[in-house]
């Protein structure tokens, strides 16, 4: 009888823990590292994450520990989960504990500030992981959506197309499907600019403005995706899959996407510190829409909507004088 694949799973947020779900459910032997103890007891002896997904009960094949050196040995994935801005840090106290030849799998939708690199290549930069051995995981997956069972389907992308399949096994069960790819590229910056685009709707929406308005923005938000993308050698279908508009969709229009969530309040005239007052969890577009600003200044790119969230979110402009400036900006033709 073949031993089950074991995986390491590194964050104990809503989106760590039901990707855990996912892998146990998938006949892995899954690890789940937390900074907390009493949270990992509780997974542990109640099978349950009681501060990111009330109610759920996870598999008895999930196991949880405060010690990443027992969670990194002997995995055959590595999974990290923890807020893009933070992966360096922590990966660079882990890197010496990883198995060797691990496939490690970033879960995470952003890009770094300062350095403007995509999470892929934080990874490589700091373990120094061929990237080949490296894959990420997108798509429209809203956490909770998932941790119920609903049907849901993702892609999970690496250079190597044999790595993908890999991790495709190891997390396709009766209620997620996952696809293969080879773009990670695109399928990182699907992920990455679709939270910016999220707090843009997410504006709209509390401003009281329409449904024209929201669909205007998640079509033009997708094709200064599909721009940068271009840019950065990936491949303009990417962004028409589950990675580009699927998880667009999803994450600007669900009342459980914290990055529109997170725009709503700014729309209906929170300010930024009020705002992260009464938000629980990361919204990973609140500083990734800067890094992702900067990656298109980079790349001679374009990007009005991301520029005026970056004025709304960090420079203080009010949203109705930022959305009358964008509105305003000279007529083109739509494919430029």
């Amino acid at each position: 009888m073949t031993a089950p694949v074991k995986a390491a799973v590194f964050g104990t947020g809503s989106w760590g823990t039901t990707f855990a779900m996912v892998l146990a459910d998938a006949g892995c032997d899954v690890t789940l590292w937390g900074r907390r103890p009493e949270l990992a007891e509780a997974i542990n002896s109640r099978h349950s994450n009681p501060d990111y997904l009330p109610g759920v009960e996870l598999p008895d094949g999930i196991r949880a520990t405060t010690d990443p050196a027992e969670a990194a040995a002997g995995a055959e994935f590595t999974v990290l989960a923890v807020p893009s801005q933070t992966l360096r840090g922590n990966l660079a106290q882990w890197a010496p504990l990883l198995a060797r030849d691990t496939v490690l799998v970033s879960l995470m939708k952003g890009v770094e500030l300062g350095s403007a690199m995509r999470m892929s290549e934080v990874i490589e930069d700091v373990t120094k992981t061929p990237a080949d051995r490296i894959a990420v995981l997108s798509g429209p997956n809203l956490a909770r959506e998932i941790a119920a069972r609903m049907p849901a389907a993702a892609v999970v992308a690496c250079r190597d197309e044999s790595v993908a399949q890999r991790l495709q096994k190891a997390c396709h069960t009766p209620y997620f499907r996952p696809y293969t790819e080879t773009d990670v590229v695109g399928c990182e910056l699907g992920g990455a600019v679709k939270n910016v685009i999220g707090l843009a709707v997410g504006i709209a929406d509390g401003m009281g403005l329409g449904d024209n308005t929201k669909g205007s923005l998640i079509t033009r938000g997708l094709a200064e995706t599909a721009r940068l993308g271009l840019a950065m050698g990936a491949d303009p279908l990417t962004f028409s899959g589950l990675a580009g508009l699927g998880d667009l969709v999803a994450t600007a229009s669900s009342p459980l996407s914290r990055n529109h969530t997170f725009g709503i309040n700014l729309g209906k005239g929170m300010t930024l510190e009020e705002t992260i007052a009464v938000t629980k969890q990361t919204a990973e577009g609140v500083k990734s829409c800067e890094s992702v600003a900067d990656l298109a200044r980079r790349h001679g790119v374009e990007m009005p909507i991301t520029d005026t969230v970056v004025d709304i979110v960090h420079n203080g402009k009010p949203p109705l004088v930022a959305v009358k400036e964008l509105m305003s900006r000279s007529a083109k033709a739509e494919r430029r």
